[in-house]
């Protein structure tokens, strides 16, 4: 039986993405498709990431000719988990080209465990509901008469039928079938155990061109995870929930150093909600990069209460190669921290800043604002921890309900038609939040162009102090100028509109929104 494995997330249908073209294979994809040949199951891949559009995925079905087609998003991916309106269309339009194909289709992912029924309406022939490998396997083994488990056995799992669950029947959109749910299936726990994800079905080399031309370097990514425990009352888990399983030093290590030898990546995305939560795992990790001679700069995930524990996760990361952590700092405002559960302070963002620095490792900020509550006065205090800390890079982003957290469920019933971004700068103020969309949009230009200016002139006078004089800080110079000038009338700007009540369009008749400030090109 022949797999053709797939997933929905095209970076060309991503602008902001697209314009930064850092493009990573599809991991979670790659995990389930070397699960499934482990099991004897003949694999392909169909690598969205770099596709212009949906028509090359029919390409692929007429090139490949499977049994199944398997739409299996990468759940390690966090624009994957975001569940963006336009990945969810072409992952119809994929649905609907297998269709045409008479070829059946499984799909699971964080966005059809949320809404399954949707993807079996618009023909999704099964759903995989959570962590999908051993379902995967336990489906096909069943469909290809393998296996004599009967199909409403099968744990995690939704499809469709017309009164007898035993018999799945595809349905068309307008069909009024029944939808199926069984239990959902417990987590694996000895991730060790699993193969590592298959490379080498990926196009290693266009990777590569892409990453040097653009910038310089090739960067790959794994995972050492599965899930995350913490109660961050925002954070949507639809494959894990709160459970978390993680790899061993040592495996981890090993995959590191496999994947050194047989590529030469020059940076590693440690692409986890969380690594390192174990206490002494960095420790482990680092004495195992060393033994095997597997060092590779990497950046990872972290959080503030993590970098300012006693077994002392800062050194270890440092000495196994972190280049930079990126941390959940989400508010410079303890009582929003409080309100999103998120279980950190202030006070340790700061002092694992400083940790950090004085190792040599980089840090880097995730923001959120516009969290039910947060007043101009919290948001301040956001602004001026980003100054006093002065990270190297920041993520803004403002909440974002989705389904299956405290988060949602508090404010479902103030949410519209629109309950999901377009695409990963979409930050539409999707419920009645302390201000408009159009002003975290004009807080976003407002943040990067004070973030950017103030770095740039740091770097800058650090390379006149030193006495390197080039031709290209010219140029450097002008952007800052630009930004600094530019940024009073932006700051006018944001005030202007922090005045306007999020009360919605209609409230508004005299006026758009999109009219009292357009956001400026994106720096």
């Amino acid at each position: 039986m022949k797999l053709l494995f797939a997933q929905s997330y095209y970076l060309k249908f991503d602008p902001k993405l697209y314009e930064a073209m850092q493009p990573y294979p599809p991991l979670g994809t790659l995990y389930a498709a070397s699960f499934m040949r482990q099991r004897g199951y003949e694999v392909a891949l169909f690598d969205a990431m770099l596709a212009e559009n949906e028509a090359e995925f029919a390409a692929a079905l007429d090139r490949e000719q499977p049994d199944y087609a398997i739409i299996y998003e990468d759940n390690f991916n966090y624009l994957s988990k975001m569940c963006l309106t336009r990945m969810r269309e072409a992952a119809f339009t994929m649905i609907q080209m297998a269709q045409q194909r008479n070829i059946p289709v499984i799909i699971g992912g964080s966005d059809a465990t949320d809404h399954a029924e949707s993807y079996l309406q618009h023909g999704a022939d099964f759903v995989l509901l959570g962590e999908g490998e051993l379902t995967l396997a336990q489906l096909l083994d069943h469909l290809s008469h393998h296996h004599s488990t009967s199909l409403n056995n099968i744990l995690g799992l939704a499809y469709s039928h017309n009164g007898d669950s035993s018999q799945p029947v595809s349905r068309t959109r307008n069909s009024k079938l029944e939808t199926h749910f069984t239990p959902r299936r417990p987590d694996i726990k000895q991730v060790d155990d699993l193969p590592f994800p298959a490379w080498d079905l990926v196009d290693v080399p266009r990777y590569k061109k892409i990453w040097y031309e653009r910038h310089g370097y090739y960067a790959m990514n794994m995972v050492t995870t599965r899930g995350c425990p913490y109660h961050c009352n925002w954070c949507a888990k639809p494959i894990w929930g709160q459970r978390y399983n993680s790899r061993s030093p040592e495996n981890v290590a090993r995959e590191l150093k496999w994947l050194k030898e047989t590529y030469q990546p020059d940076y590693i995305w440690l692409a986890d909600d969380i690594v390192g939560l174990k206490p002494g795992w960095w420790s482990q990790f680092a004495d195992w990069v060393e033994k095997l001679d597997a060092r590779v700069p990497f950046k990872c995930l972290s959080r503030a209460d993590l970098m300012v524990r006693k077994d002392d996760a800062v050194s270890a990361l440092a000495r196994a190669g972190c280049d930079i952590v990126w941390m959940g700092a989400e508010s410079g405002s303890q009582k929003i921290l409080n309100a999103m559960d998120k279980g950190t302070t202030v006070e340790q963002i700061y002092e694992a800043t400083r940790r950090l620095r004085a190792a040599g490792v980089r840090v880097a900020f995730f923001l959120q604002f516009g969290y039910p509550g947060e007043t101009r006065a919290d948001l301040e205090k956001t602004l001026q921890m980003v100054r006093d800390c002065q990270p190297d890079d920041i993520g803004m982003s403002v909440s974002y309900p989705l389904p299956g957290t405290k988060f949602y469920e508090n404010v479902k019933l103030q949410l519209g038609d629109k309950q999901n971004w377009v695409d990963s700068a979409d930050l539409e103020m999707m419920y009645r939040g302390p201000f408009t969309t159009a002003f975290y949009r004009q807080l976003h230009q407002v943040l990067h162009k004070e973030f950017r200016g103030r770095k740039q002139w740091r770097e800058l006078r650090q390379e006149w102090q030193q006495g390197k004089i080039r031709l290209g800080q010219l140029r450097v110079a002008a952007a800052i100028f630009y930004r600094f000038l530019t940024l009073p009338l932006a700051r006018l700007k944001l005030n202007r509109l922090a005045a306007i009540p999020h009360q919605g369009i209609a409230a508004l008749p005299h006026m758009r929104l999109e009219d009292a400030a357009a956001p400026t090109p994106q720096e």
